[in-house]
């Protein structure tokens, strides 16, 4: 693990990095330093090779609330506050790694755009999750840009723009979640649902993931030859020739 942090609790779990936000007294509420931090994170996190997945949770009664709108109000919140948010944002949403993160109690304004960075989204059905800035006169950061593409244009507008909130069941039901668990089995069921993208969790689904990030951004043409490159590179890889040895042999593959 690198660096020692005041708002992050990062773990090492083997190929597994866990990342928890650490202000539950202000609900996870980030302010410049938080930003900071969470940027550094993500930068060696993306260079490290043996990481394979990253675990994004909260402290405390909430995921995640966004700005600290104490430090905004009280101008201690700079313009080169959004561009280190957003920069770890994309980088969380275009690393070599699975990130899945789990959203309970609040998950608003950037407390929701760091859940859209990531894959794989698991909800408690009565956590509260929005995109509120309209309320404070703010744009909604690169929520604008994520939201639309797991609910739909309309609905994304409709969210924005009055700036209200939705409870997990609903997020579920409009796709902005992927998995439900229940409020007092949450941490077991999300450890559940790691395990679970553990098994399938080869180079080659990395990859693809990277892919799924790219497909509304470039043309065809463009796609199609990075396509070609990956999966080369895909079938050169030692995840592959455990793929072929455990198809050989009848079993699931083991990714290390």
């Amino acid at each position: 693990m690198a660096g020692n942090y005041e708002t992050l609790n990062i773990q090492t779990d083997g190929p597994l990095v866990r990342l928890e936000m650490t202000r539950p007294r202000l609900l996870n509420a980030v302010a410049m330093t938080g930003a900071q931090e969470l940027l550094d994170a993500t930068r060696w996190i993306a260079e490290d090779e043996a990481i394979r997945m990253v675990a994004i949770t909260g402290a405390g009664r909430a995921f995640c609330t966004g700005m600290d709108l104490k430090d905004l109000s009280a101008g201690r919140i700079e313009h080169s506050y959004f561009e280190m948010w957003d920069a770890a944002l994309r980088a969380f949403e275009t690393m070599d790694k699975l990130v899945v993160c789990l959203l309970h109690g609040y998950a608003i304004g950037g407390g929701l755009q760091l859940a859209l960075a990531c894959d794989i989204r698991v909800c408690t059905p009565t956590a509260r999750l929005g995109l509120p800035a309209i309320k404070e006169s703010l744009i909604p950061g690169l929520g604008t840009f994520r939201l639309a593409r797991y609910v739909g244009l309309g609905r994304a507008k409709s969210l924005i723009i009055r700036g209200n909130m939705i409870d997990g069941k609903e997020a579920e039901r409009i796709g902005l979640v992927d998995h439900l668990v229940q409020e007092d089995t949450a941490r077991e069921e999300f450890e559940g649902w790691l395990a679970e993208y553990a098994k399938y969790n080869s180079a080659a689904s990395r990859t693809s993931k990277q892919m799924l990030v790219d497909c509304f951004d470039i043309g065809w043409d463009a796609f199609f030859r990075k396509y070609l490159s990956l999966q080369e590179k895909a079938i050169a890889s030692p995840d592959f020739a455990e793929a072929m040895t455990a198809y050989r042999e009848g079993r699931d593959p083991i990714w290390e």
